[in-house]
C-alpha cells in the first residue's frame, strides 16, 4: 500500500511524528485537531469557536485526502471541562448536519496548551 500523508505544514508534524490526515484503504483517520493558526500557534476562544475551528481543519485535512464531511464516520472530542459539552456538542451538530456520525466526547485533565479546550479527532470512510 502506498502510503499518503495530508499534512496541515506545522513544526509540530515534523517535531512529534505524525501527519494531520492518513488515508488509507477506504478510511482517513485525521489526527487530534485543535484551535491553532497556520504556523500551529493555539487560538484562544470560546469552547464553540475553539470547536469550529478545529472542525474546519479536519474538513480541510479530509479535502486533501480525498473525503467530505459527508464522509465522517466517527468523531472523538477530548475537553477540559465537561461542562462545555453543550457549545461543544451544538458546534459538533451544526457542522456535521444530518451527517450525524458514532461521536465521543471525554473530559481530559488537560491539552498540549492550557489555552485549549478541546480537540477533534476523526474517521472516514470513503468510496474506492
Amino acid at each position: 500500500m502506498e502510503r499518503q500523508r495530508v499534512s496541515s505544514g506545522t513544526e509540530w508534524e515534523e517535531n512529534v511524528g505524525y501527519s494531520r490526515a492518513v488515508p488509507a484503504g477506504d478510511r482517513v483517520c485525521v489526527s487530534g485537531t485543535t484551535a491553532t493558526d497556520e504556523d500551529g500557534q493555539p487560538l484562544s476562544g470560546t469552547p464553540s469557536e475553539q470547536t469550529r475551528v478545529a472542525l474546519e481543519t479536519v474538513a480541510d485535512a479530509l479535502a486533501e485526502a480525498g473525503a467530505t464531511i459527508e464522509d465522517v464516520v466517527r468523531t472523538r472530542m477530548y475537553v477540559t471541562d465537561a461542562d462545555d459539552w453543550p457549545e461543544i456538542g451544538r458546534a459538533h451538530s451544526e457542522f456535521f448536519d444530518d451527517v450525524r456520525p458514532a461521536a465521543t466526547m471525554v473530559e481530559v485533565a488537560s491539552l498540549i496548551d492550557p489555552d485549549l479546550c478541546v480537540e477533534v479527532e476523526v474517521e472516514a470512510v470513503v468510496d474506492c
